[in-house]
């Protein structure tokens, strides 16, 4: 690790920890030349995760865009915000390990109902008639009945 005070190529490692919740690692150098310290964080490189739109235009995958989402589906209704956010972990761990760089709203539209049917029905249905854009009360009726259905 080159010295960002004097150039020198060469550092030895003083500590080391875990930083940024288990995410990174903190290390603590000494510049084997002018032994001046300076701190490095060591990151696994994350894959860039692309979603592709319906209308085909592509976007960065945005964590918190989902998480806005699925807190809007869940409005007013009592679940805890720690729950919320595991969803959203455990989406965003699932898409990541898929290893695929590109992956269709589709997917990730159908990976939030799925949270959503497990953590409240009400919020489920909130955004299927969003994210299935339901035409009528009939095809929101048979989404209701197909979840009654599942429930039996």
């Amino acid at each position: 690790m080159q010295c960002p005070f004097c150039g020198f190529a060469d550092s030895k490692v003083v500590d080391s920890r875990p930083a940024e919740e288990g995410c990174a690692i903190r290390r603590r150098r000494e510049c084997l030349e002018c032994e001046r310290r300076f701190t490095t964080y060591e990151r696994v490189e994350a894959v860039p995760l692309v979603v592709v739109k319906k209308d085909g235009r592509r976007e960065m995958f945005d964590r918190s865009k989902l998480l806005g989402g699925i807190i809007k589906a869940c409005e007013k209704r009592a679940i805890p915000t720690k729950q919320l956010e595991k969803a959203v972990d455990e989406i965003d761990r699932e898409l990541l390990n898929s290893m695929e760089r590109e992956v269709s709203s589709e997917v990730v539209g159908e990976l939030v109902m799925d949270r959503l049917k497990q953590l409240d029905e009400v919020a489920y249905v909130r955004f299927a008639s969003v994210y299935r854009q339901f035409k009528d009360l009939n095809t929101f009726r048979q989404e209701l009945e197909a979840l009654l259905k599942n429930d039996k």
